[in-house]
């Protein structure tokens, strides 16, 4: 076995591994908390708070609103299935603009909520709250900084956590061979998705999400497939232009990435700014996976040279059934969630 293989199989093992012993909810992403306040009427808010869930309950954190808000903190929360949600109607004197909102025992966790808000003219900012920044002052109008770095940073988490997409990427470096390949493919995944990210978030399409998530899935094991199939026949023209795979696949990637993007909402004053840079962020995250990939890679190949590891026939199979049979699991749970 191949020792650049060897470390392929590594981090196939500790990826599915640790999914596996995710929530099942968590099959596309790690779900951060998440604060809605949206504008019904004049200083009337729609408040929506999500709460993650831990084991059996949820997590200890809660949303504050302003003071100058009547209900500041959330109702009785109902658990959906994958987080307690909170619904209640608050009036907000003057707006939101200039308030404080705060999340609660936000420091003592691991986690991130994403807050998003709408402004007494009607536009809309989302805001990315951490344990070392729990709370935001509500600007009566977001500096160019401030929407830069929300969702660079959304667009880098979203890709990092996204253990979907990342199979499907590994998937893919399993199914290439030398690093002109590698540049190739990734490229043509990199151009598929940005099309489609941006087609969908400007509305020029428009695709249900469930059953995009469903095919996203079947994607992945359609190139775990691929890696099994290419390496019992050697040949086939698939792994002779495996960038074909990346761009077709990408396209629909690009897809689950918008619907994404759509429950995050953009900015009404820096749509293009926000768009941009979510992209950047979602490019940077999968360049940090890969270079991580090829790292490891390159570091066993130097090992190799200097520690005799056994061979073992079979272990060449060992990752492709591994992300095949997960994103078969995901198929079968995304079509009962219909």
């Amino acid at each position: 076995m191949h020792p650049g293989f060897r470390c392929l199989l590594l981090l196939t093992i500790l990826v599915v591994g640790t999914i596996g012993n995710m929530n099942p909810a968590f099959g596309h992403a790690l779900q951060p908390g998440y604060l809605e306040l949206q504008l019904v009427e004049k200083e009337l808010y729609e408040v929506i708070w999500k709460t993650p869930a831990v084991g059996e309950r949820p997590m200890a954190i809660t949303a504050r609103l302003p003071e100058n808000c009547e209900t500041r903190f959330p109702a009785p929360a109902i658990f959906d299935g994958s987080a307690y949600i909170s619904r209640w109607s608050t009036k907000c004197a003057g707006g939101l603009e200039g308030g404080v909102i705060q999340i609660d025992g936000l420091q003592k966790t691991a986690t991130d909520v994403l807050v998003r808000f709408e402004l007494t003219d009607g536009s809309s900012e989302a805001r990315r709250l951490t344990p070392n920044s729990p709370s935001l002052l509500v600007p009566a109008q977001p500096s160019p900084f401030e929407v830069v770095q929300t969702y660079l940073l959304l667009g880098i988490d979203h890709i990092l956590f996204g253990v979907d997409h990342l199979l499907f990427v590994l998937a893919l470096l399993l199914l290439v061979q030398g690093l002109r390949s590698v540049i190739t493919t990734i490229t043509a995944f990199t151009l598929a998705h940005s099309l489609t990210l941006i087609a969908a978030t400007l509305g020029f399409v428009h695709t249900p999400v469930p059953p995009t998530e469903v095919v996203i899935a079947l994607s992945i094991a359609f190139v775990a497939a691929e890696v099994v199939n290419n390496h019992r026949r050697d040949h086939g023209l698939e792994r002779r232009y495996p960038w074909r795979i990346a761009f077709a696949f990408g396209l629909l990637h690009g897809l689950g990435f918008a619907g994404a993007l759509a429950d995050i909402g953009l900015p009404q004053n820096s749509i293009p700014t926000a768009l941009l840079f979510f992209n950047i962020g979602i490019e940077a995250g999968q360049l940090l996976f890969v270079t991580s990939v090829l790292a490891c890679v390159f570091l066993f190949q130097r090992m190799s040279l200097r520690i005799k590891l056994p061979t073992v026939e079979w272990a060449w199979a060992v990752p492709p059934y591994a992300i095949g049979s997960l994103a078969i699991y995901w198929v079968i749970e995304r079509m009962a969630a219909f």
